[in-house]
């Protein structure tokens, strides 16, 4: 179980990610900084952290996107590797294309950092099947871009082909179908708002986000 944490110039959720992926799947897990070329060898997951990449210039995520390990990344992705990507890394999954759809700015325009309740629409992926499908989860938020929009056909196809895996139950940004966490067609590559590395302790607040790396040890260990 390979996890490999990238870190962009801005990134501030580095640590927490390489916390929870040492302690919840693997004790090795290290960083790669985002002008390496290629990935570890064996790399099995690859984390893109939250935090403001590049001072979030010209998009969130945009020149993020543009680095060059995330050529790495998309390889990997279209291998069938396991990507998630949480806050800005979802932002950066969207603009490199990995994952359909833009975030952008709340609707209220506030900066938001508080836990919110997910449901957890479908519990038949590698990052959800230690979750029941309806299940309530408290996992906190911290951004002031994480407004899921896409168009209408991406919507019907996202919802139509179990791609929602989870959904704000309180919408707090604005979200269309309060969308707060989409897979992409093949189910390996997960973006999401809300923080799990920041929910897998009790200390924290809330234990929630354990799930989802339980159900990527069980898909990595298969």
């Amino acid at each position: 179980m390979n996890v490999a944490v990238i870190q962009f110039p801005g990134s501030n959720c580095d640590a927490d990610a390489l916390h929870a992926a040492r302690t919840l799947l693997d004790p090795a897990s290290r960083f790669v900084w985002h002008t390496e070329e290629g990935l570890p060898a064996g790399t099995d997951l690859v984390f893109l952290p939250g935090g403001f990449s590049y001072g979030d210039h010209l998009r969130s995520g945009a020149i993020a996107a543009r680095s060059p390990i995330m050529s790495a990344v998309k390889a990997h992705a279209e291998r069938g590797g396991f990507v998630l990507g949480v806050c800005n890394g979802f932002q950066v999954l969207t603009e490199s294309g990995l994952l359909p759809g833009a975030l952008s700015r709340n609707q209220d325009l506030h900066f938001l950092c508080r836990p919110v309740h997910l449901r957890v629409e479908n519990a038949q992926t590698a990052f959800t099947s230690a979750y029941t499908a309806g299940q309530s989860i408290e996992i906190p938020i911290a951004h002031g871009e994480g407004n899921y929009y896409a168009d209408q056909a991406t919507l019907e196809r996202l919802e139509g082909e179990g791609q929602v895996v989870f959904r704000y139950l309180d919408n707090p940004n604005g979200s269309l179908n309060d969308i707060a966490g989409i897979v992409s067609e093949r189910g390996n590559v997960l973006g999401m708002m809300p923080h799990p590395e920041r929910a897998i302790e009790a200390l924290l607040g809330s234990e929630d986000g354990r799930g989802l790396f339980a159900s990527l040890k069980g898909a990595l260990v298969r």
